[in-house]
């Protein structure tokens, strides 16, 4: 009997996001609707339907359903919510670092693992034929060899901060000071970060035993301080001066250093100049793009999250700054809606510290100088003048935008294979990194590395990091967004598409990702620009470490 009286239930997908903006009332309202009563003898429901109560609440209920469904299926198709449309169960070739194939074969102009690639979207730059090569003097050999006989050992203990590219800068950095100061390298201590919790170590986001092998030969790294010198109360500075010299340092540090036997750094962002002798800008290149190698689970995720977005073929990568804090903190306005701009204005005066510099300027004089974040509307409109194709697979990094899946829609529409490490991700990947914000940046950096095309919507440590490690591969495909003189040409609505496009295009010829000297750019990070003091296009030897 009780089987007789069972409904049968039809399954109907509603995307999460949906659930949760229902109000608690009215979810409330649903749970407890009463049941319908037996349907009594004499056939009531001609007459309940001649009620204009009954026809005004059915008519409501048609529309709001509707409209769920309508709302429902925009918001599948801005977040998917399986990994089906950004992934395959195909099983592609595994995809091998960029920097494996440099280092091997130099910079091809292909694809990772996909061979060539047709459209002009997808060619790559001419990168002349550099290779890494970082082949260090004499003097430096014998300064390592001199190192190793001294009798007393020498330790920097560094405390490293910020988000994880920031303290992979810190880390370059600090290698190379103790390298100065001819210490051994205790490994670095990554402070928590407060904004997003995240308590991670360095062996959880690095390759500890591979950091300490390759620099075997540069800077001895060590676990922890011996016994002897647990006692030691170390030299202190809290905070280094910005871009010193080697000799600063050694001005500065190595006597007292002598004496007490460790030196502890912190807040080492930008304290070491850029424009350091050629041995210790090889040494930088060395830490930044070969001692610093992902933790094997991580880079292991990122592989496969690589392989499945290369699975039907080359794919961009975009990393978009659309977070709060950022717009915040640029002192721009992110554009969705006057009710988004009241937001980030009302925070920024409650919170003016957070301003980065020129706050004398307006938003629109900002966005002007090129000092704000492209939107999405704005990337949208520069991939597609480049040549982006509308079929084009897309993996987008970065935090979670302001305003939501709305915030991405500009992009959706006109790129509707776009992705994120949540959209093709598989179940259960990513939930044990799910409070570890570094080791989420880093999966976004593996993926973004092994990209045919990166561009960032905005500079930053991920951008400049990423510009120098593609270089240092070969030169693959690196698009800069030449803000200040494109954005005139995005207000204009007087220009037809086609010398829209012209136009963009012009503007890029020189931003693709081509070979750049640092030693044209005063001040300019080794780790942005490699070539000449990492880089040769001549008969030296490759990097081989």
């Amino acid at each position: 009997m009780a089987r007789a009286k069972t409904k049968h239930l039809s399954d109907i997908a509603v995307p999460s996001q949906l659930i949760h903006s229902l109000s608690a009332s009215a979810f409330h309202t649903l749970h407890l609707s009463p049941r319908k009563a037996p349907r009594q003898a004499g056939h009531r429901f001609p007459s309940l339907a001649r009620s204009p109560k009954f026809l005004l609440v059915s008519l409501f209920f048609l529309l709001a359903l509707f409209r769920t469904l309508r709302i429902g299926s925009e918001l599948d198709r801005l977040l998917p919510l399986s990994p089906v449309p950004c992934s395959s169960s195909s099983s592609p070739e595994p995809v091998r670092s960029v920097l494996e194939v440099a280092v091997e074969g130099g910079g091809s102009g292909v694809g990772v693992g996909a061979g060539a690639v047709e459209g002009e979207f997808w060619r790559q730059p001419d990168g002349m034929g550099y290779r890494p090569c970082l082949d260090f003097s004499e003097q430096y050999r014998v300064e390592t060899e001199a190192a190793r006989g001294g009798r007393r050992r020498k330790y920097l203990l560094v405390v490293v901060s910020g988000g994880l590219n920031q303290q992979r800068n810190q880390i370059v950095d600090a290698v190379v000071i103790a390298r100065i100061l001819g210490a051994a390298l205790v490994v670095p201590v990554l402070q928590v970060n407060l904004i997003w919790g995240d308590d991670s170590e360095f062996s959880d986001i690095f390759d500890l035993e591979h950091f300490k092998r390759v620099l075997a030969d540069d800077v001895k790294v060590v676990s922890s301080l011996p016994s002897t010198h647990i006692r030691t109360r170390p030299v202190e500075e809290k905070q280094t001066p910005l871009h010193v010299s080697p000799q600063w340092i050694k001005n500065r540090y190595l006597k007292r250093l002598n004496r007490e036997g460790v030196l502890l750094l912190r807040g080492l962002d930008s304290r070491l100049s850029k424009d350091l002798p050629p041995d210790l800008q090889k040494l930088r290149c060395k830490v930044a793009f070969h001692a610093l190698r992902f933790a094997a689970p991580i880079q292991e995720l990122g592989n496969k999250l690589a392989m499945r977005m290369r699975s039907k073929g080359p794919y961009l990568a975009l990393h978009l700054r659309l977070e709060k804090d950022v717009w915040v903190r640029t002192g721009c306005l992110p554009g969705l809606s006057p009710e988004h701009d009241d937001v980030v204005q009302r925070e920024r005066k409650l919170r003016p510290k957070l301003l980065t510099g020129r706050s004398n300027m307006t938003h629109h004089q900002r966005k002007l100088a090129g000092f704000c974040p492209l939107n999405a509307l704005e990337v949208t409109r520069l991939i597609k003048a480049l040549g982006a194709p509308k079929d084009a697979r897309i993996y987008w990094a970065g935090g979670e935008p302001f305003g939501g899946p709305e915030a991405l829609l500009p992009l959706i529409t006109e790129f509707p294979h776009l992705c994120n490490k949540e959209n093709i991700s598989q179940p259960g990947e990513l939930e044990r990194f799910a409070s570890k914000s570094s080791v989420l940046a880093a999966i976004d950096y593996i993926v973004c590395e092994q990209s045919d095309v990166f561009m960032p919507s905005h500079g930053g440590n991920m951008g400049h990091l990423m510009q120098g490690h593609r270089a240092y591969a070969g030169h693959r495909k690196f698009i800069t967004p030449n803000k200040r003189q494109m954005l005139p040409y995005f207000v204009d609505a007087s220009l037809p598409d086609s010398e829209f496009n012209r136009i963009i295009k012009d503007l890029h010829r020189g931003s693709l990702g081509q070979p750049e000297w640092r030693t044209d750019k005063v001040g300019k990070d080794v780790t942005a620009y490699p070539v000449p003091e990492c880089m040769c296009n001549g008969t030296s030897t490759s990097a081989t470490l």
